[in-house]
């Protein structure tokens, strides 16, 4: 049901930018046969359609659309086997271990010609807001994590339509 769903979201919002995160759920047949398909339906980029391990699958799959690595890119030393088989990097400072390892991941990313998007998991603002440094460099910003709580800290980001504002300076204690 993945191209029904993503054809039905076209066809609910013509012009939005489409993403596809398959979350490591596709086989290699799959991903061959879906992306004519979600190409002619606008689709700027795939996620992570392999299990982490099984990255090796790109090989030889003509790149109709970007691939980006997010579960498959955890660390500065993750790069060197994504080399060649993604175009773009999922840069989340849960998976770096923080800021640092982040800036280094996303140093050597860009001078491998890789593409950067700044994601993150279920957090924060407080988790989000370094992110927000990250986001300048980045093609693709995915920073929704406190959108998806019940709850989110006082003085947190601000979300206006597209746009992640910062938080007030209370944020930061």
């Amino acid at each position: 049901g993945d191209l029904a769903r993503v054809q039905a979201v076209r066809a609910a919002a013509p012009h939005c930018r489409l993403l596809v995160d398959a979350n490591t759920g596709w086989q290699r047949t799959q991903l061959i046969d879906y992306l004519p398909e979600l190409k002619t339906l606008g689709v700027e980029l795939i996620e992570q359609p392999f299990p982490p391990g099984q990255d090796h699958w790109l090989d030889g799959i003509e790149r109709l659309l970007p691939i980006a690595a997010d579960e498959s890119c955890q660390t500065l030393a993750s790069l060197p086997s994504l080399r060649g088989r993604y175009d773009y990097i999922n840069i989340k400072l849960d998976k770096t271990g923080g800021l640092t390892e982040a800036l280094s991941l996303l140093t050597a990313a860009q001078q491998q010609r890789m593409g950067i998007m700044i994601g993150c998991n279920i957090g924060t603002s407080l988790a989000m807001a370094p992110a927000l440094y990250l986001a300048q460099w980045a093609t693709y910003v995915d920073l929704d994590g406190p959108l998806l709580l019940t709850e989110d800290r006082p003085y947190g980001l601000h979300y206006q339509g597209n746009q992640i504002l910062p938080p007030t300076p209370a944020l930061w204690g």
